[in-house]
Parts: C-alpha cells; structure tokens; sequence
C-alpha cells in the first residue's frame, strides 16, 4: 500500500543495551535523537561494562535532557538488559537498539506512520544494511511502500522457511504489543529475538516499509552471530529452540495451528540442513561440519523424509571420505541452488520475506 503522512509527532523511546561498546555508543545516540517526525528519547542500559561506557553514556545524558543512563552494578547478560530497558520505555512506541549499531534517517518516522495508519499492527521492520567503519549514503528520494500482513500469515511464513527474516535494529513496536507479549526469554540467548516476533505475530499484524534502509548493522570480530553461534548446525538448532514456542500451551493459537506450524518449521530446518551439508561436501569443506548437520537432521524424528535425507548426505559424505569426487548431477544441482539463493536474497531485500 501507499504510505501515509504522519499527522502528528508520536513519541518513541528508543533502548540501546551496551556492553563494552562505548566507542560506537554516540554514534547510535546521535542517530536516535536526529530522527525527525517523532519525539525520541534515549534509553541507554550499561550492562556493567569495563571499557568506560558508562561515563560516555552519562556524557551524553548530560548533553542532552532526552537521554537517560541505567547502569548495572554486575553484568546480567543482554537478555536481562534487553528486558530491563524495555519495562522502562515510556514512548508510545519503542525500538531495541545495539550499542553498535544505528539508526537510518528518517527510519523511525516511517516505521511509527504505517502502525499510526493500522492500529492493529504491532511491529513494523524494514530493510537493514551492513557496514564495517561507517553507514554508507542512501537515498533521500526513494520510493516507499507498506507491507502489511495478518500476523497469523507473517507467522505461516517464518515456519515454512524456518528462518528469521529480520536482523533486529530495523523493528520499531508498539509499546502495548511489548507489554502484551513480555519479556525475552532468559533461556534462549542465541535466538531470543525469533521467538519474540513470532510471539508477537501471534496476537498482531505485522508490517514492513519497503524500499529505503531502516538501520545500519555494523560487522565486526565481535558480533555475537559471529563468535558464539556462528557453525551452520549450531544457528539451526538454536532457530529450532525458537520455534519450540509454538509447543506452549499458552501460545495464542489453536493447538492444531501449533502443531501444524511446528512440522513446518522443522520440516523447512530439516531441508536447510540438507543442503547446507552437501554445499560443505560438494565444495571441499569440513566433513566434520556435514557430519553435525547430518546429526542435527536426525534429531527431527517426526519430520517426512527425514530418514532419506540424512542417509543421502551420509553417502556424500563417505563418497569424498573415501576419495571420491561429486557426482556431476549434484554439482550441478548445486549450483541450481546457489543462484536460488540470490533470487532469494533479492527478494528478501524487497519484500522482507525469504
């Protein structure tokens, strides 16, 4: 659909949890209080950091009444952070922030427009763009459309692909969805933020600003996707964890919905391992990786054609043990696969859907 103006200047707390990120902390406050066509403030939460940032994000509050300093006295982790920042945002909106990343122009405006024009949506995301030393120029002028879907449907689609379609610094919600839904889950660290959209998902609509970035996600050594879950078996049994949410009995679906999603999900996680391990044999990779996704293939008992695929991937994988080279015909179905994947890429960035 065809956005619409915003009539007024609705507010927006924005939380920016740190930890030891205080080199990349003003850059994120600055991006925050620059937005225009909503009132900001500033929520920063120091998770008892030891690089000084603290005294940085107390140096910004003083500079500017907007901002706020939360320090903790022990470390407690960035589910607690995330938690204790959000039960103390006071917008009428509110977006989760990581000290390293940031904001684009004009990001919030657009994202509060399209929940002012659709009451019922509760979380909006959009395009994120990575970047290393600074966000790259966007355009100003571009063309914008709004994405809106039942969140039933949103929620369809996450488990048929069984993949998380949203970084995280590009979602701006509604603060009643935050308290309707409550808080992160202390036990899934790795992939907390899946399982919260699809909480959320499950009581509202979700929406997307097509078309400019909404925020910039700055890759580094020390980005968490890259030092603690980075091994391809180990991101999907940390997605799978996420999806187990729908075995709660409190999940607001009919339990014939959550058992059907949940064979979904694992059904799409099951097949992601399968490709991704004769990717690893095919291309002369680690047989130790392909053994892992094998293994995280046979723990889905109760997925249809689990059996065929592990075994499939186990005789690849004592093919090449054995010497032996792929078969022209998966080399080639390979390659059928990788071009899929950057269709699917591109029609990720356009619609937020892969």
């Amino acid at each position: 659909m065809r956005p619409r103006p915003l009539v007024n200047r609705p507010t927006v707390t924005v939380v920016i949890p740190c930890y030891n990120y205080g080199r990349y902390l003003p850059e994120a406050v600055n991006s925050a209080l620059s937005q225009e066509m909503v009132e900001v403030d500033v929520i920063v939460v120091d998770d008892a950091s030891t690089d000084g940032s603290a005294a940085i994000a107390w140096g910004l509050a003083a500079a500017d009444p907007r901002v706020s300093v939360v320090h903790h006295g022990q470390n407690q982790g960035h589910i607690a952070t995330y938690n204790d920042g959000l039960s103390r945002a006071r917008g009428r909106y509110v977006t989760l922030l990581s000290a390293d990343d940031v904001i684009a122009p004009g990001a919030l405006g657009r994202a509060v427009a399209l929940m002012e024009a659709n009451p019922n949506v509760g979380m909006v995301y959009g395009l994120p763009k990575d970047f290393v030393d600074q966000p790259p120029p966007v355009a100003l002028h571009g063309r914008t459309t709004w994405t809106v879907w039942e969140g039933s449907r949103w929620l369809a689609l996450a488990c048929a692909r069984g993949r998380n379609f949203i970084l995280s610094p590009e979602v701006v919600m509604r603060t009643e969805t935050v308290l309707s839904v409550g808080a992160y889950s202390a036990s899934l660290p790795h992939s907390g933020d899946l399982e919260y959209w699809l909480r959320a998902a499950a009581s509202w609509d979700v929406g997307r600003v097509n078309g400019p970035v909404q925020a910039f996600y700055r890759v580094h050594g020390n980005n968490m996707h890259q030092t603690e879950f980075a091994a391809a078996a180990v991101d999907l049994q940390h997605r799978l964890e996420a999806f187990r949410v729908l075995e709660d009995v409190r999940f607001p679906i009919t339990s014939e919905k959550r058992v059907r999603q949940l064979r979904r999900a694992k059904g799409a996680l099951s097949k992601e391992a399968s490709h991704l391990g004769a990717r690893e044999v095919i291309r002369g990779g680690s047989l130790e990786t392909a053994i892992e996704l094998r293994k995280f293939i046979e723990c889905l008992q109760d997925v249809p054609g689990n059996v065929h695929r592990a075994n499939a991937l186990q005789a690849r994988i004592t093919r090449v043990s054995r010497g032996g080279r792929p078969r022209p015909a998966t080399s080639a179905a390979e390659f059928v696969r990788s071009q899929l994947e950057r269709v699917r890429w591109r029609l990720w960035a356009m619609t937020g859907i892969s």
